[in-house]
C-alpha cells in the first residue's frame, strides 16, 4: 500500500521505432542493438518491490536528457498529485542522478537514497585499515558486510536553501571484492604483457598512455585494489537506518527486471505506430500487461513464461449444433489450477 511517505523506485530506458525518420518526438539515438535510428525516453516508477506504479514516454531527441530531473520530477510530482502523497523517497542509481539533480529533488522536498560514486578511497576506510595493522604491515580484511558511516551536515547555508543533511554508507562485500580482484589481476597482467611488448596495447586503463613512455599504472591498481568490494549509498533521510537504505536501493534489481520483462516478453519494441496517440496506446497496454504480470508472479511464484507455456496447454472448445451448445475441455492440471485458485 502507498502511504503518505513511500518508497519509490526510478529508472529511464529506450524504445526504438521501425521508422527512418524523426519528428520532433521520435528521433535518432544509438540503440544497445548498436545502430542509429528513431527512438523515445521512457521513465517507469514502481514501488518497492518492482510493481509498476506510473510509465511515461518523452522525445528521444539529444535535448532531453533522461538522466536527467526533466523527466524524473515531473513524472513524481504529477504521481504525488493523484495519490495524494505528500512525500515519496526516490531510489535511484548513480549513474541517474548528479549532484544538480539531488538539489533539484531536495528543492521539491522529495527524499532520495542514491547509488553514490567512489572517487576516493574513503578517509573511514583508510582509517580501519591503518587501526587494524599489525606489525608486520599485514592489513587485516574488512569483515564481509561490514558498513562505514560519513555523515555531511548541511552548512547554514545550504539549510536556509532548503538542503538538509546527507549521509553517506560505504558497505564492503567480500564476494564482490573477490570479482573485482580477480579482474584486476587480470588486467593488470595484460597491461603488464603489452607494456613488455609481448602483446598489443589495447584499452586497458592500468597503462598510462601520457608521452613517449607506456609504462602500468601502479597507483590506479593500488586504487583499485583499495577500492574493491565497497559499494557506496548517499541519502538526505532523516535519522536514516543503514540496513533500511542499503535494502532500499538493492531493490532496484525489481525495476531493471520490469524494463527486460516489458521489452522482450511483452515485445515493447519495436514500435510500428507514427502518431503520438497510437505510441502512447502501444504503452498503456504494456503498462497494463506488465501490472498483470507482476501480479500473476508475485501471486503464483511462477515466472510469467512458465505460466503462459503451462496455461496455453489448456484448451476449451464449444460446438454449436442446432440449439445446443457443446463444450469440451481438457481437466487443469494440478499445478496449474493450484496456481489459477492462488491468482483468485
Amino acid at each position: 500500500m502507498l502511504g503518505p511517505a513511500s518508497l519509490v523506485l526510478y529508472d529511464v530506458s529506450t524504445l526504438y521505432l521501425q521508422t527512418h525518420t524523426g519528428d520532433g518526438f521520435r528521433e535518432p539515438g544509438f540503440f544497445k542493438e548498436r545502430r542509429l535510428g528513431p527512438q523515445i525516453t521512457i521513465g517507469l516508477l514502481t514501488d518497492a518491490t518492482g510493481f509498476p506504479l506510473a510509465l511515461e514516454a518523452f522525445g528521444g531527441s539529444c535535448d532531453v536528457d533522461p538522466a536527467e530531473t526533466a523527466t524524473m520530477l515531473p513524472m513524481i510530482r504529477a504521481f504525488m498529485t493523484a495519490y495524494h502523497l505528500t512525500d515519496v523517497t526516490i531510489v535511484a542509481d548513480a549513474g541517474m542522478v548528479s549532484e544538480a539533480n539531488r538539489n533539484a529533488i531536495e528543492d521539491a522536498g522529495l527524499s532520495y537514497i542514491i547509488g553514490a560514486r567512489i572517487p576516493q578511497v574513503p578517509y573511514q576506510v583508510l582509517a580501519w585499515r591503518k587501526a587494524h595493522t599489525n606489525t608486520d604491515g599485514e592489513v587485516q580484511d574488512i569483515p564481509d558486510g561490514h558498513v562505514f558511516t560519513q555523515p555531511w551536515p548541511a552548512t547554514q547555508k545550504q539549510k536556509t536553501a532548503g538542503r538538509r543533511d546527507k549521509v553517506t554508507y560505504y558497505r564492503y562485500a567480500a564476494d564482490s571484492a573477490r570479482r573485482s580482484l580477480h579482474g584486476i589481476d587480470t588486467q593488470v597482467t595484460k597491461a603488464e604483457q603489452a607494456v613488455a611488448g609481448k602483446t598489443a596495447i589495447k584499452r586497458n586503463r592500468f597503462v598510462k598512455l601520457a608521452g613517449g613512455d607506456r609504462p602500468v599504472n601502479r597507483a590506479l591498481e593500488a586504487k583499485a585494489r583499495a577500492l574493491a568490494g565497497l559499494k557506496g549509498y548517499v541519502t538526505n533521510l532523516t535519522n536514516p537506518d543503514p540496513e533500511f537504505v542499503i535494502g532500499a536501493y538493492h531493490q532496484l534489481w525489481h525495476i531493471e527486471k520490469s524494463f527486460r520483462m516489458s521489452k522482450h516478453d511483452l515485445r515493447a519494441r519495436p514500435i510500428y505506430h507514427h502518431k503520438r496517440e497510437s505510441i502512447d496506446a502501444h504503452l498503456a497496454i504494456v503498462f497494463a500487461a506488465l501490472a498483470v504480470t507482476h501480479f500473476i508472479e508475485d501471486r503464483t511464484g511462477w515466472s510469467i513464461k512458465k505460466f503462459v507455456r503451462t496455461a496455453r496447454r489448456s484448451r476449451t472448445v464449444r460446438i454449436s449444433t442446432g440449439k445446443h451448445e457443446l463444450t469440451a475441455e481438457n481437466p487443469l492440471p494440478p499445478n496449474l489450477r493450484d496456481a489459477h485458485a492462488m491468482i483468485n
